[in-house]
C-alpha cells in the first residue's frame, strides 16, 4: 500500500500548497509512518520550512509577511513554537513593524522556550528605552512573561522604570506586568505596593483599570492606598476603557462597605439637603435618641458618577454598576438599575443567562423593582431550557395577588411546551405560587388534577408530586383527589410520582380505607421489580396500614417485610428491620414499640416550596460564586457596614491649583519672577485632583458680588509689538491670562495620559475667520420661534472643558415670546452651562446667546428642550470633530518631536488626490482650517503644511501634518493618542481637501 505524500506546508496558511508545486518539492515518506500518511499522529519534521528561510533571509518585507502568518497561526489556536529559533534571531530588528510582531510572538512562547528567552534578554533591557512606546511597552510584556525566578530582579528595576515612563501605555504595561511578578514571586509584595501606590496617583484613565487589577491582585486589604485616590477614582470612572470600569467599580464596592455607614436605616431620609425628621408623635420623639442618617458625600460621589455608566454598550459595566446600586444605594434608589438590567434581556444568551440570575435574586428581597417589567420574563419558543427556567423563576418571585391571573394564564401555555424539563418546572412553579397566595391555591390543585388525565407522562408525574406536596395543606378537604391519584397508580412509572402516591396513601389511609390495602396488593406483586424510593415508601405504607387495619393488612405486610429483609439495597434492608421490631411486637422488643403509631402515624408539617435563590444573596452579585451558589476561589467576602463610619479626613486631598501663567491681575510682578513662578508650579500642576466637591459654576450674581468686592488691578499699558496673547478662561482661577510667546521658559499644559514637560507652544484663538451656522431650531416648528447656531472657535468662559456655542435666537411670530430657556436635558449626565432666561423677545427680534457644552472630546448630540413660557421644543447640537479642539501654536522643532512620541498605534494617515492639480499652499491651510479649530506652524519646508491643536476636554494633544508631492497628492497623516477622532477627523479633512 503506497502512502500519500506529505505537505511540508500545510501548517501555514497563506500560499503553501501553491509554493510547494511550484518547487516540485515531495517529502518521502518513512518507512515506519503507514498510518502518517493522513498527518494526524506523524512527526512531520519539514513543516513551515518556507517560513524559517523566509525568516533567514535578508529581506526585510520576507520576514514582515513570514510573522504576520505565523502570528495568524497563534491567532488559529494553532502551535508555532518550533519557530521560535528562527524568530528570536529577529527580536533586534530595525523595523517597527516587524519587531513588533516578534515581540507579540515571544510574548506567547516565551514561558515555553525559557532558555532561549534568556539569551535575548539584553536586547528586551534595550528595548525599554526605545523611543516608540509601544516597543517599550512590547519589551516590558515579554520580560515579564519570562517566568524565571532568577530574572525577578531585572523585572523589578523594569517595572519601576515603566511606571515613570512619559507613555500611559507603558504605566498600564507595568500595572499588567505587576500581577506576572506578584504570582512568579510573592516575595516582592512590599515593593510592587510602592510601585501600586505611584501608579494609583497617575491621572491617565489608560493607567487606572489597570494599576486597580492589580491592587486586587497584590493587596486588596490594603484600603489606606485607596483613601487619597478615592475621589480622582469616582471622577475619572466614566473616562476609563470598560474593562477598566468592571474593576474599579467592584473594588469601591469593597471600599464604600467599609467606610461609609449604612444607608439602609429604618425611616430614614434620603435627601441631602434636609435633615431626618421622625414621627411628630411625642412617644416616637422619645424612643428616638439615635442620630439620624446622613449620606456622606464621598458615598453619593460614588453612586452619582457611576449612574450614566448604566447606559453603557458592554454588559459587564451594567452589572457591575447593578451590583453596586444593590449593594451600597439606599433602597429607593435600588430601581434606578431595573431598566438597564431589563435591556440586557436583548442580548446573547449568555449575558441572558447571567443577568436573569441576578434578577432573580433581587425579585425576591424587592418586588416592586420588577413588576413594571414583568412582561419581559415571558417565555419565548426560542429561547433555550436554562433561560426559560430563569424566566418561571422569576414570574414565580414576581406573583401576587394583582398579577396571579395573568401569570397563571401564562403557566397554562408554557405546560404545553414540548420542552419536558420546562413543562415540569411550570408545574413547579403553579405549586409555588399556590403555597404563596392562598387565594388561588384552590384553583391551582383544580388545575393541577386536570393535568393528571395528560396524556404526557413526566406532566402527569411533575403533577402527582406537586399535588402531594399542597394536598398536605388541607388533607382534610381532598379526599376524592386522593382516590383519583390511585385510579391513576398502574399508569404512572415514573418512580417519583409512583413514591409520591404511596406516601399520600399512607399518611391519609383513614380516609381511604377501602382503596389503600388494595393498592398495597399491587405493590405486593411488582415490589422485586420496583425502583428503591418506591419501595422506601411501599414499606411505610404497609407499616402504617399495620396499625390502622391489621386485619386486612397483616399478611400483606408480613409478605413484603420478608421481600424487604433480603433485598439487595441495604437501605430497604435496613428500613425493612426496623420496622418490624417497631410494629411487630415481641419478647425482644424494647420500649419503642409502645410509640409505634405516634412515630409512623404523627402529623407532619406542609413542606414550602422555596425559591432556589433564596440563599443566594449571601455571595455578592455579579460574580461567579454568586452564578455557582458556592464559594469560588479568590472570591473576597462583602464586608459590612461598619456600626460607626471612619474618619472621612483620609480622602481629603490638598488641591494645589496654580496658575501657571502670568496673569493680568497680578500686572505690578515683573516678568521674570512670573515667568519663574510659572516653571516652578508646572511641574505640580497635574498633582490638582478632581476631588473637588464644588459645584461646576456659580451663579451670576454670585460672580458679581465677587467683583465688586476685588479691587480693580491696574493694567500696564502694552506695547504695539508685545509678546502677550489674552486668552480667556484658561486658567481655572482668573477669567483673563497671558502667554508669553518667545520666552525661553513656556509654560506647561498637561496632555491626555503624558506627564508634565515643558513645551513651546500655547493656546491661541483660531485664525480663521469665516464660521459654519447650523439651524437648531426652524420656525415652522418652533412656532414661530427660530435658532441658529455656530462654534466661535473661542476659549469658553464658564468651564475651560467646555466648547463654546454661539444661539441666535429669532421671533418670527406675530406676537412676543416670554421666558425662552433651556429645560430638561439628555443624556442627564450631560454638562451644559445654560443661558440665562430672555425674559421676553419682541416680534421680529433678535437675540444671541452664549453656552458652554462639556462633549467630553466626543460627537455624541447634546439633546435638550428650549422652551418657552407655553410651548417644549426638542432640539439637538452635534458638534463636527474639528469643534471640539482648540488651536495650538508650536514651533516646528517641537512638531517634529512630538510627532515623534505619537506614532504607531497613534498615528492615522491616507493618501488625498486634490482636485486642482496646482493648489496654492494657502488655499490647502485655509480648506484644513474651515474643518478643524488648530493653529498653524511654520515650516521650513515648501511641501508641508503642518497645524497643532489639542482636545477642550482632556487637552489630548492633535497633530496635522499634511505632505504635498509634484502631483496633485499629498499625504495626510494625524497624530493623536484619540484614535477614534483621529480616524473621524481623517475622513472630514479628506473630503475637504479633496475639494481644494
Amino acid at each position: 500500500m503506497s502512502s500519500l505524500p506529505l505537505n511540508p506546508f500545510s501548517y501555514n496558511d497563506q500560499g503553501g500548497a501553491e509554493a510547494a508545486v511550484e518547487a516540485g518539492q515531495e517529502s518521502t515518506p518513512t518507512s515506519s509512518s503507514t498510518g502518517a500518511a493522513f498527518g494526524l499522529f506523524s512527526a512531520d519534521f519539514k513543516k513551515n520550512e518556507d517560513l524559517k528561510e523566509m525568516l533567514e533571509s535578508n529581506k526585510e518585507s520576507l520576514k514582515l509577511e513570514a510573522m504576520k502568518r505565523i502570528v495568524g497561526l497563534i491567532a488559529k489556536g494553532k502551535s508555532a513554537s518550533e519557530l521560535f529559533p528562527a524568530v528570536v534571531k529577529n527580536v533586534a530588528s530595525k523595523n517597527i513593524e516587524l519587531k513588533k510582531l516578534v515581540y507579540v510572538y515571544l510574548v506567547r512562547y516565551a514561558e515555553k522556550q525559557q532558555d532561549l528567552a534568556l539569551l535575548s534578554i539584553s536586547t528586551f533591557q534595550r528595548a525599554l528605552k526605545d523611543p516608540n512606546q509601544f516597543i517599550r511597552a512590547s519589551a516590558l510584556r515579554v520580560l515579564s512573561s519570562i517566568r524565571v525566578p532568577i530574572i525577578v530582579p531585572i523585572m523589578m528595576l523594569a517595572i519601576k522604570e515603566a511606571a515613570a515612563d512619559l507613555s500611559p501605555y507603558v504605566r498600564k504595561t507595568s500595572a499588567h506586568a505587576i500581577q506576572k511578578l506578584y504570582s512568579l514571586d510573592p516575595d516582592q509584595k512590599e515593593q510592587l505596593i510602592e510601585v501600586i501606590e505611584k501608579l494609583l496617583k497617575d491621572k491617565s484613565t489608560l493607567v487606572a483599570g489597570s494599576v486597580v487589577m492589580a491592587f486586587e491582585e497584590v493587596c486588596p486589604d490594603r484600603i489606606d492606598l485607596i483613601h487619597k485616590n478615592y475621589r480622582k477614582l469616582c471622577n475619572l470612572l466614566v473616562d476609563v476603557e470598560e474593562w477598566g470600569q468592571v474593576v474599579i467599580i467592584s473594588m469601591l464596592t469593597r471600599y464604600a462597605r467599609t467606610q461609609f455607614t449604612s444607608p439602609w436605616t429604618e425611616g430614614a431620609e434620603f435627601d441631602e439637603n434636609k435633615a431626618f425628621y421622625d414621627s411628630d408623635s411625642e412617644e416616637k420623639k422619645d424612643q428616638t435618641e439615635a442620630k439620624p442618617y446622613i449620606m456622606d458625600p464621598d458615598h453619593r460621589l460614588l453612586l452619582r458618577n457611576t449612574k450614566p455608566l448604566l447606559q453603557s454598550r458592554n454588559t459587564a459595566v451594567v452589572m457591575a454598576v447593578a451590583q453596586l446600586y444593590w449593594h451600597l444605594a439606599p433602597k429607593h434608589e435600588v430601581s434606578i438599575v431595573t431598566k438597564s438590567l431589563v435591556r440586557l434581556l436583548r442580548s446573547h444568551r449568555e449575558v441572558q443567562y447571567i443577568v436573569l440570575q441576578n434578577i432573580a435574586t433581587m425579585s425576591i428581597q424587592r418586588k416592586g423593582m420588577f413588576e413594571p417589567f414583568i412582561k419581559s420574563f415571558y417565555v419565548r419558543s426560542t429561547d433555550a431550557t436554562h433561560i426559560k427556567t430563569l424566566k418561571l423563576e422569576i414570574l414565580t418571585n414576581l406573583a401576587n395577588e394583582a398579577n396571579i391571573s395573568t401569570i397563571l394564564r401564562e403557566f397554562q401555555t408554557y405546560v404545553k411546551s414540548q420542552d419536558k424539563a420546562f413543562a415540569a418546572a411550570t408545574i413547579q412553579a403553579i405549586g409555588r405560587c399556590a403555597t404563596n397566595i392562598s387565594e388561588v391555591t384552590d384553583t391551582c390543585l383544580n388545575g393541577l388534577v386536570l393535568l393528571l388525565s395528560n396524556r404526557d407522562e413526566t406532566v402527569v408525574a411533575e403533577s402527582i408530586v406537586v399535588i402531594k406536596k399542597l394536598l398536605q395543606t388541607q388533607p382534610t378537604q381532598h379526599g376524592d383527589i386522593i382516590k383519583h391519584m390511585a385510579k391513576l397508580f398502574d399508569n404512572v412509572t415514573v418512580p417519583m410520582a409512583r413514591a409520591s402516591i404511596l406516601w399520600l396513601m399512607g399518611e391519609y389511609c383513614e380516609k381511604v380505607p377501602k382503596i389503600a390495602p388494595d393498592v398495597l396488593r399491587k405493590m405486593a406483586k411488582t415490589f422485586t421489580a420496583e425502583e428503591d424510593i418506591v419501595k422506601l415508601q411501599t414499606v411505610n405504607l404497609a407499616a402504617k396500614l399495620y396499625l390502622t387495619n391489621s386485619k386486612q393488612t397483616k399478611l400483606l405486610t408480613q409478605y413484603i417485610l420478608n421481600l424487604g429483609k433480603y433485598d439487595q439495597n441495604y437501605d430497604i434492608r435496613d428500613r425493612t428491620r426496623f420496622i418490624r421490631q417497631l410494629i411487630v411486637p415481641n419478647e425482644k422488643s424494647g420500649a419503642l414499640s409502645k410509640y409505634a403509631r405516634r412515630i409512623l402515624l404523627a402529623p407532619k408539617p406542609a413542606p414550602g416550596l422555596e425559591s432556589a435563590f433564596k440563599d443566594r444573596d449571601r455571595y455578592q452579585l455579579g460574580t461567579l460564586s454568586h452564578s455557582l451558589n458556592l464559594k469560588a476561589t479568590g472570591y473576597q467576602e462583602l464586608p459590612d457596614w461598619p456600626a460607626v463610619a471612619p474618619d472621612q479626613s483620609v480622602r481629603n486631598v490638598e488641591i494645589v491649583e496654580p496658575c501657571p501663567c502670568v496673569c493680568t491681575e497680578s500686572g505690578s510682578e515683573s516678568e521674570e519672577e512670573s515667568s519663574e513662578d510659572s516653571e516652578k508650579t508646572s511641574s505640580d500642576s497635574g498633582k490638582s485632583s478632581s476631588g473637588s466637591e464644588k459645584s461646576s459654576s456659580e451663579s451670576e450674581s454670585d460672580q458679581k458680588k465677587k467683583k465688586k468686592t476685588k479691587k480693580a488691578p491696574q493694567k500696564k499699558s502694552k506695547p504695539a509689538g508685545d509678546r502677550y496673547t489674552e486668552i480667556p478662561a484658561v486658567c481655572h482661577n482668573l477669567k483673563h491670562c497671558l502667554f508669553p510667546q518667545n520666552d525661553s521658559k513656556k509654560p506647561t499644559f498637561r496632555t491626555s495620559g503624558i506627564s508634565l514637560f515643558y513645551m513651546s507652544f500655547q493656546v491661541t484663538t483660531s485664525s480663521f475667520g469665516p464660521l459654519k451656522t447650523y439651524e437648531l431650531l426652524h420656525h415652522m416648528t418652533g412656532k414661530g420661534l427660530s435658532a441658529k447656531y455656530h462654534f466661535p472657535r473661542q476659549p469658553c468662559l464658564y468651564q475651560p472643558s467646555m466648547v463654546a456655542v454661539q444661539v441666535i435666537l429669532t421671533n418670527s411670530s406675530d406676537h412676543a415670546l416670554e421666558e425662552i430657556h433651556i429645560g430638561d436635558q439628555s443624556p442627564a449626565s450631560l454638562n451644559i452651562h445654560c443661558f440665562n432666561t430672555i425674559e421676553r423677545l419682541e416680534p421680529g427680534a433678535s437675540v444671541t446667546v452664549s453656552m458652554g457644552i462639556d462633549f467630553s472630546d466626543s460627537t455624541q448630540a447634546a439633546n435638550f428642550q428650549l422652551c418657552t413660557k407655553e410651548d417644549q421644543f426638542s432640539v439637538s447640537i452635534q458638534p463636527a470633530v474639528g469643534e471640539l479642539l482648540m488651536a495650538s501654536t508650536m514651533t516646528e522643532q517641537d512638531f517634529c518631536k512630538e510627532q515623534g512620541k505619537l506614532q504607531g498605534m497613534n498615528e492615522a494617515s491616507a493618501t488625498i488626490t486634490m482636485a486642482t492639480a496646482n493648489a496654492s499652499r494657502q488655499a490647502i491651510n485655509k480648506q484644513v482650517l474651515s474643518v478643524a479649530n488648530v493653529g498653524e506652524v511654520p515650516s521650513s519646508q515648501n511641501n508641508f503644511s503642518r497645524f497643532a491643536g489639542q482636545t477642550v476636554s482632556s487637552r489630548a494633544l492633535v497633530l496635522v501634518s499634511l505632505e504635498l508631492s509634484e502631483s496633485s497628492g499629498a499625504l495626510l497623516t494625524i497624530n493623536t493618542e484619540k484614535s477614534v477622532m483621529a480616524s473621524m477627523l481623517l475622513q472630514d479633512l479628506k473630503q475637504a481637501l479633496a475639494q481644494a
